[in-house]
């Protein structure tokens, strides 16, 4: 059986919202459709891609404006 990795938890700033996948520094290989996820309303102010599972979560002290 092949090993699996972990999804990559990146942590980002109010200044990367809106947040989507993939990440604009993203290697080519990783590269899928760009879809775009919702922290604003997200009880825990993070969210998990449905392509690649990567989950994206909001630095703590960082305060979302206006979304």
């Amino acid at each position: 059986m092949a090993d699996q990795k972990k999804p990559e938890v990146i942590e980002i700033t109010a200044q990367d919202v809106p947040l989507y996948c993939p990440p604009p520094n993203a290697p080519r290989w990783r590269l899928h459709p760009r879809v775009f996820l919702d922290i604003a309303h997200s009880p825990n102010h993070s969210a998990t891609c449905p392509y690649c599972s990567t989950t994206y979560t909001l630095k703590a002290g960082e305060k979302l404006k206006g979304h």
